[in-house]
């Protein structure tokens, strides 16, 4: 049996970025609710890091409120006097109210306190969305400026009818303004991907399971799903490969390989993909001379070099594509950033809406902490990091305001019946129905993380 090798160093990498973006997000998320509360005056007597269930790693006492770490790393919580929640404290719950407990204040005051996290959790993304945009600025690649159209790297997208060299126009009746835009409109594209081939334009029809398969095919280990297209030029070749001592040299051109004409480096991996461990002949233009080489595929199929155009910076420097950034001013930033926090949580409840439909099988790429870790890059990138923080706490605050008790959006769903029809839900229900979404949570969380690690949606 072969063991795939495991890259413990971005392992690391890609899980300490998790974790510090979520204590991030977990902590200001709770000081949403602590802050809250303590402006109408009730008594805070819990604020974690994670939860503490028998014990805690770290705890002082301020005041009235225990601060503190817990060793189970599933979120935070702020324990509230009199407010039916997580701890479940009964006991308490059978006192005559007391004017510091949240049972004892107004329905309106205590509706704030539950929004105050997901209020929270929304001004922290755009605050960090303005500082990535004031500090790096916003990078889009225009659609028509990709040179040579797409690559497609994805089965399920060639199925479909996409080609290599097609230049993608607009999904579902809309233009595509960028190449970032363009992935996530394909990933909740619901009728047609219109194209432009050889100067033809024509439709495609697009399945109705289409997520489901690009999350199958991922999970296959089938990352990216297209690419700008790129010539099949050579920037790096390792000094101790099998194509360098082939004879294989930065700047070479591939032209053919075994009697097979080569143009775009997506015409190698076609012609490569049954030659593993093979031995091939290969032309190269080098200096406007051609020049015949021997050379040997590896186990993956692959020569063993780096192409031109191993990222858009550098394709945008060959003319390929066209990077575009849009620098901003602090306060420019601020109402850009609202529409980027905007964008994203849109496309996230598009996301959302296709979970539930089972006919799409998004139902398959509902993942735990190893696929959020899995978004972070393997790298420590700090404009990706605040990136995918920012969208992050965009999730937080959608997933918080769900109408399920045990979260903040069922206390809300509670709150407001009270204030509509003047009655106080019965704290007894109050009690069952924050046992019941508990349950449902740690049911949905065993089956994400299971679904990460074990494929339990196929």
């Amino acid at each position: 049996m072969q063991l795939l090798a495991i890259d413990w160093s971005v392992v690391g990498v890609k899980a300490g970025q998790l974790i510090l973006a979520l204590s991030i997000l977990v902590i200001l998320h709770e000081f949403g609710h602590y802050i809250t509360a303590r402006w109408f005056g009730c008594r805070v007597e819990k604020f974690y890091l994670f939860f503490d269930p028998w014990f805690s790693l770290f705890k002082k006492k301020v005041g009235d409120t225990e601060y503190g770490v817990g060793w189970l790393p599933l979120g935070g919580y702020v324990k509230i006097s009199g407010m039916i929640d997580e701890s479940m404290d009964k006991e308490s719950m059978k006192l005559p109210p007391q004017p510091w407990e949240f049972r004892s204040k107004p329905a309106w005051q205590r509706l704030i306190i539950m929004l105050g996290g997901i209020i929270m959790n929304v001004i922290v993304a755009v605050v960090i969305y303005a500082m990535v945009l004031f500090t790096w600025g916003d990078k889009k690649i225009p659609g028509d400026s990709i040179k040579y159209g797409i690559a497609v790297t994805d089965s399920t997208l060639y199925k479909m009818g996409l080609r290599n060299g097609d230049k993608i126009l607009s999904i579902d009746g809309h233009k595509v303004s960028d190449f970032e835009h363009l992935l996530k409109s394909i990933l909740l594209s619901e009728n047609v991907i219109t194209i432009e081939r050889n100067q033809q334009v024509q439709d495609l029809k697009v399945p109705i399971d289409l997520l489901g398969q690009l999350i199958e095919n991922k999970k296959k280990g089938r990352i990216s799903l297209i690419e700008p297209r790129k010539p099949s030029m050579v920037f790096y070749v390792p000094d101790t490969s099998d194509a360098y001592k082939g004879g294989l040299r930065k700047n070479d051109k591939i032209i053919e390989i075994d009697n097979t004409p080569i143009v775009y480096h997506d015409d190698i991996i076609s012609v490569l993909k049954d030659k593993a461990n093979q031995s091939v002949q290969v032309k190269v233009n080098r200096n406007d001379s051609i020049i015949g080489l021997a050379l040997k595929i590896n186990a993956e199929s692959k020569i063993g070099f780096v192409p031109y155009g191993y990222d858009y910076f550098q394709m945008d420097s060959l003319g390929w594509l066209k990077m575009v950034i849009t620098k901003y001013s602090f306060f420019e930033s601020i109402p850009a950033a609202v529409s980027k926090a905007k964008g994203d949580l849109n496309f996230y409840v598009a996301q959302f809406k296709k979970m539930g439909n089972y006919k799409t099988g998004a139902y398959k790429g509902m993942g735990g902490f190893k696929g959020i870790a899995n978004a972070f890059p393997g790298e420590w990138n700090w404009e990706s990091f605040w990136s995918m923080t920012a969208f992050l706490s965009i999730v937080l605050a959608f997933m918080n305001l769900l109408p399920i008790p045990a979260l903040d959006g069922g206390h809300v769903m509670f709150t407001l019946y009270e204030m509509i029809t003047r009655r106080k839900p019965n704290e007894k229900f109050l009690e069952y129905a924050q046992m019941a979404g508990m349950i449902l949570l740690l049911l949905l969380m065993l089956y994400a993380n299971g679904n990460d690690w074990f494929g339990w949606g196929k």
